[in-house]
């Protein structure tokens, strides 16, 4: 192998293994290296991804973390270089052993820096870097009720997560004036503020560490600000940046930086030309770059020009977009401008601004917080053109990517832009995004572009496979049937038969949801407990602030006084805060995971059952008084509304299903906002379908008229199996009716043009005729209330990572109307 100099190639070593030296040694593999590559690593295990680092602490394993490495690579773990002989091109590590080589690639990364603060080394004290620094972190969260996170910027935010998820009481000391003040302007910060409160964790900005507080056992005990405050903790985690770790570069006398940082050309070269440099170690112009993306390119960069190319590393990309503490949190382009657009929406958590050209044509730059949908479509516009009116492209995130420039960047962790997807999919027949993903690399590392990519695919003519993940070549529907029809009643059978791997959290948990609407037994026993998400898990829906809520069903917004008064009581015994919702329920909040089932025994008891506002399945059926108290009523919508109910609760589903029962034309119980509606008409029902009162309204279409109640509830039972059968993942009954076409499920349905109708309302009874409540199941049966334990505390010991509220703030929503105005 022949580099650009003319010289011969045959040994290339790589000192470092971490995710860019990962990424460096694919592509030298890929673009045909046919020499020794021998990769040193100073940890005990092989390169992992770093950007799900968090990941592991929720039970994800090291393996699960792990890059596979390339055929051919030699790898030498738990060897630290610790000397470059650049006379005789060799490299030498602690034990003495000296390595050969050709070219030399540095890819030492960075370390955590920890201010020089009294008390930093003391037992408790952290950094988050590596998987050794989270095992350290666990063991000592065991013994601790509180931690501190000293640094609040994106791997702050990442250990604050983490330690909360450990069961500690949180705090985030950042000394700037708002959190991530890289990344979002001071607006931004305060709305992410606000919801990592919203979640029990304590902020400090504008505060400094004057000393780590010791113990007589020399373990942490607190953190001392400057203002004399002490905060009490028994761990604490240094996030306060990183620093080049150039210490071999400077023994070997290549230039560094000032500030740190080995010194490379646009080429990745140090001053020696056998040497490269790529990642965080690196100093490109006078920057240091952290993020993934940039790294990654430096690392193709540095490969083409050890194997004679001429491409070059330009200032990078720096937008992110990630999700902290559940929050989504974006930036791209520059964070000033001439004209800025702001939205902003405190009561729901939303920021969004715009940087626009004084004459607001050209976009440079914007900010998301609580909402980063614009940023998908928006980010590659950066520089360019507007693509409509400033204040619009807040609201409808902007064009699909048919009207990208084909050198507008898609993927900015992968540098990968619209022409080369578009090339790839003519190049190689591509029919898939995992196709895309394979070519390009785009969307394998954050995966935010993935949308995106879908859609090119369909603006290039592909019919997109409708495979549910990598581990399944089949759709939802198809994965439906298979399981029906084979009788399939475990995750591990269907995997083994008819796909591959273990599966993911795309998969598993849309089968669970199959076989649970095939009557697959409680969701919660034996394998089918381990497939579930979050919600589903403790049959409780989580909240922002970690606890759960307590939604007992009440058919028809109809409940006894006797019912109301035990619901009361709950509420007040449990300090629950307690709303009335729009479909006529009783929500509580603030429930913990270990009150859970103490709460539902005594519902239970009273006769109450769960009202599944935790899982894809039937919620409410809404209904006015209808005919039994209104003067306009012509049919009784309460009591279809509780037969509907009863009838369809436990149904599960692609996604929610919500219906209501209007008694009169006047529409008082809004049926055409449902997913199936049903208005009174002087001679029966009229039936609606496919409403949706979401984040895209719609109004349903009427299905049928004048229907008699026995065929109005033979029609719903069709219309819902046939949606189970064959809707998307997580499709709602809004889009599977567009898809379908409202002409062909007539068809389907009140023609039987498939000749399974009769098989709908098999299916349909063998549901009604098996239901079990699922909270009733749980309380009798001992090994499922084990799972109802918090992650660190016995049961009745409150969670002090937890801060809960009795009542709610009685704020005003306030909308600030968009408008663009002079910075």
């Amino acid at each position: 192998m022949t580099a650009s100099e003319g010289v011969t190639v045959s040994r290339v070593v790589v000192v470092g293994h971490g995710p860019t030296s990962h990424r460096l040694v694919e592509a030298l593999v890929d673009k045909g290296f046919d020499g020794r590559i021998t990769v040193f690593g100073e940890e005990p295990r092989a390169a992992y991804d770093r950007v799900a680092l968090t990941s592991y602490l929720a039970g994800r394993s090291a393996a699960d973390l792990t890059y596979p490495l390339p055929e051919g690579v030699v790898l030498r773990l738990s060897s630290r270089v610790v000397e470059i002989d650049r006379k005789n091109r060799t490299v030498v590590t602690a034990d003495g052993h000296a390595e050969p080589y050709d070219v030399l690639v540095l890819a030492t990364g960075s370390s955590p820096f920890v201010p020089p603060v009294p008390g930093r080394d003391a037992e408790g004290c952290f950094v988050y870097r590596t998987i050794d620094d989270l095992d350290a972190i666990r063991e000592a969260s065991g013994r601790a009720t509180t931690g501190v996170v000293i640094g609040g910027g994106l791997l702050g935010l990442e250990a604050a997560d983490a330690l909360r998820g450990l069961g500690l009481a949180t705090h985030i000391v950042e000394m700037g004036g708002w959190l991530m003040p890289r990344q979002v302007d001071e607006g931004g910060g305060a709305v992410l503020r606000n919801h990592v409160e919203a979640l029990g964790l304590s902020v400090h900005t504008e505060a400094g560490v004057k000393e780590i507080v010791a113990g007589p056992d020399g373990r942490v005990a607190g953190l001392l600000k400057p203002d004399g405050q002490t905060i009490e903790a028994q761990v604490v985690v240094f996030s306060a940046g990183i620093r080049p770790r150039d210490e071999l570069a400077r023994q070997a006398g290549l230039e560094v930086g000032g500030r740190g940082g080995i010194a490379v050309d646009d080429g990745m070269r140090t001053g020696d030309p056998a040497i490269y440099a790529v990642g965080e170690c690196a100093l490109y112009e006078g920057t240091v770059y952290g993020l993934v993306g940039p790294c990654f390119t430096m690392a193709e960069v540095a490969a083409d020009r050890i194997l004679g190319g001429e491409a070059v590393f330009t200032r990078a990309d720096m937008s992110t977009k990630l999700k902290l503490l559940g929050v989504e949190v974006a930036q791209f382009g520059a964070m000033d401008g001439a004209l800025n657009v702001t939205f902003m929406d405190p009561v729901s958590g939303v920021y969004q601004k715009l940087f626009v050209s004084d004459d607001a044509r050209t976009l440079l730059g914007g900010i998301c917080v609580g909402d980063a949908t614009p940023y998908n479509t928006l980010k590659p516009f950066v520089g360019r053109d507007l693509p409509g009116a400033p204040g619009e492209l807040l609201f409808t995130g902007g064009p699909a990517s048919m009207d990208l420039p084909d050198d507008a960047q898609v993927c900015s962790c992968n540098n990968v832009t619209k022409g080369q997807v578009c090339a790839a999919i003519a190049g190689n027949g591509l029919t898939d995004v995992a196709g895309i993903k394979d070519c390009t690399r785009a969307g394998t590392t954050c995966g935010s572009c993935l949308p995106m990519l879908k859609q090119i695919l369909v603006k290039a003519g592909v019919e997109v496979s409708k495979s549910l993940c990598e581990h399944f070549a089949h759709s939802r529907a198809e994965l439906f049937d298979i399981a029906s029809v084979r009788g399939i009643t475990t995750f591990s059978q269907l995997i083994a038969e008819h796909g591959t791997g273990r599966g993911c959290d795309v998969c598993k948990p849309v089968v669970a949801s199959i076989l649970a609407s095939l009557g697959n037994g409680h969701i919660l026993d034996g394998e089918q407990a381990t497939l579930q998400d979050t919600n589903d898990h403790f049959l409780a829906n989580i909240q922002r602030n970690g606890t759960y809520s307590v939604v007992p069903r009440i058919p028809g917004g109809e409940i006894t006084p006797d019912k109301l008064i035990v619901i009361g009581e709950v509420a007040r015994d449990f300090g629950l805060y307690t709303k009335i919702t729009g479909g006529q329920r009783i929500d509580l909040f603030g429930a913990r995971v270990e009150q859970l089932p103490l709460i539902w025994r005594r519902l239970v008891d009273a006769g109450f059952e769960s009202g599944h506002a935790y899982g894809k399945a039937l919620r409410t059926v809404k209904s006015c008084v209808g005919s039994t108290w209104c003067r306009y009523g012509v049919q009784d919508a309460v009591g279809l509304a509780i037969d509907l109910e009863l009838r369809y609760r436990g149904l599960r589903s692609p996604h929610k299903l919500k219906s209501a029962v209007s008694g009169c034309a006047r529409e008082c119980a809004e049926a055409r906002s449902k997913d199936f509606g049903i208005i009174a008409t002087e001679q029966g029902w009229n039936l609606y379908v496919g409403g949706n009162g979401g984040f895209t309204p719609r109004h349903a279409d009427l299905f049928a008229a004048d229907l008699s109640t026995a065929e109005l509830i033979r029609t719903i039972d069709r219309f819902l199996m046939f949606y189970i059968r064959t809707a998307d993942r997580l499709q709602r009954t809004s889009v599977w009716l567009e898809n379908q076409g409202l002409a062909y499920v007539k068809e389907v349905i009140l023609e039987d043009s498939l000749g399974i109708c009769a098989d709908l309302d098999a299916q349909m009874e063998r549901h009604v005729a098996t239901y079990a409540d699922e909270w009733g199941a749980i309380l009798e049966d001992p090994e499922k209330l084990r799972r109802f334990v918090s992650f660190v505390n016995a049961p009745g010991t409150p969670d002090p990572s937890i801060a809960f509220e009795t009542e709610r703030d009685q704020v005003k929503p306030v909308l600030i109307p968009l408008e663009v105005v002079r910075s």
